[in-house]
């Protein structure tokens, strides 16, 4: 399941680019915490350390607990925003959640198996047609990542999301049972496909009686 960790903020009274602007100045992001059926709270979070939650990797699948004025909010990131030129970290919405929160979320999808797979052994491709998928799932039970084996695909072969273990109560956004990956032939890969079934052929044909 995805990780936590804990962010100090601390409660912001004035709003506005110039109130935002000396945040920057500070080594402070504003930030906003919605949710929950309660009014917005405008918070400051220190930069650094929350820039490097978010290259760590899945910063808005992972649940963050927020540390304000002696208070503990879980929440979820829901957007951010970096300085087009700088890529600095400009603005961070947070949803609040619980135990009992459902959120939609895209989850990576890792793939296994690929050494095994006999259409990649025969010289075919992986083709990837979904780098992530759609769920809804609680937020306690955010996975890191979905896994797909492929171990079994020969040149042609799909495998499906229906293949592929969700979490508990988790359900998709996608209903269809889509393709998460397929096996593709390779120039090479079907000249040689071509060839192992005409020399087949050639030995099924029976052989022809020699000429008195």
């Amino acid at each position: 399941m995805a990780h936590t960790y804990e962010l100090i903020a601390s409660p912001r009274d004035r709003v506005g680019k110039g109130s935002a602007r000396a945040l920057r100045r500070e080594g402070k992001t504003p930030a906003v915490v919605y949710g929950d059926k309660q009014p917005p709270l405008s918070i400051a979070i220190d930069t650094k350390e929350t820039f490097l939650k978010l290259h760590a990797g899945g910063f808005l699948t992972h649940v963050a607990t927020l540390k304000v004025d002696g208070k503990e909010i879980k929440v979820l990131p829901r957007d951010y925003q970096l300085d087009p030129v700088t890529d600095a970290l400009v603005h961070v919405d947070f949803i609040r959640v619980s135990d009992n929160t459902k959120v939609t979320v895209n989850v990576p999808v890792h793939f296994v198996g690929q050494e095994k797979s006999p259409g990649i052994k025969r010289g075919g491709v992986l083709n990837i047609a979904a780098h992530e998928v759609a769920m809804l799932v609680s937020a306690n039970a955010i996975p890191e990542h979905l896994t797909a084996d492929v171990g079994a695909l020969d040149i042609g072969d799909a495998v499906h999301i229906s293949a592929v273990t969700l979490p508990a109560g988790a359900t998709l956004v996608d209903h269809n049972d889509f393709a998460v990956a397929t096996v593709v032939g390779t120039a090479a890969a079907t000249a040689e496909e071509a060839a192992e079934e005409a020399a087949a052929a050639a030995a099924a044909a029976p052989a022809e009686e020699p000429k008195a």
